[in-house]
């Protein structure tokens, strides 16, 4: 065997498509774009355009606003607590937390934590989550339970790690109302 006589394998080697080289290569003329102009150039995006008209989207009223600072919780009814009792998928006896809530299947995940909302109880619980409504704490307490809510509103600080403008207003104008009650 001479260096002249080497070569891969059959199909070893997979030679790289020449595009715009003549009709006959089967990628000529729009090199397999399909089209001349802005759309065969590369680096160009037409998503949206209509041709110079104004777009669907532009055309379409805008409501509302999504205010990023609500509060998220996965709401639970005291109902569907008392369904889950009598199914034996919660124990009445332990404490209810919202991991004890999500393992059962009644609460999905959320930014805040879990919020109790009023229905029918029977039971006698010990609940700890992150909030809850005035008629599931009536409720809960009627039953002979307790409950503990855990959130709280963070408080964003500053770059020196100070609460911000927002967060220190607000203390002052607290403490002033404090003095005048006092």
């Amino acid at each position: 065997m001479k260096l002249n006589q080497l070569s891969d394998n059959p199909g070893a080697h997979k030679h790289k498509t020449r595009v715009g080289r003549g009709s006959s290569s089967g990628l000529g003329k729009t090199s397999g774009r399909g089209v001349k102009g802005a759309k065969a150039r590369t680096g160009t995006k037409v998503y949206g355009f209509e041709g110079g008209q104004m777009p669907l989207y532009m055309r379409l009223p805008k409501r509302g606003f999504n205010n990023i600072f609500s509060n998220q919780f996965a709401e639970v009814g005291l109902a569907r607590i008392q369904k889950a009792i009598d199914l034996k998928k919660l124990d009445p006896a332990e404490k209810i937390t919202e991991e004890t809530l999500r393992k059962a299947g009644l609460a999905s995940r959320s930014r805040d934590g879990v919020r109790i909302l009023g229905g029918e109880l029977t039971a006698k619980l010990d609940i700890e989550v992150a909030g809850a409504s005035s008629g599931a704490i009536e409720t809960i307490q009627k039953a002979g339970g307790s409950i503990v809510t855990t959130f709280k509103k963070p408080v964003y600080m500053n770059k020196k790690g100070q609460p911000g403008k927002k967060a220190q207003r607000r203390a002052k104008s607290a403490e002033k109302r404090a003095g005048r009650e006092a």
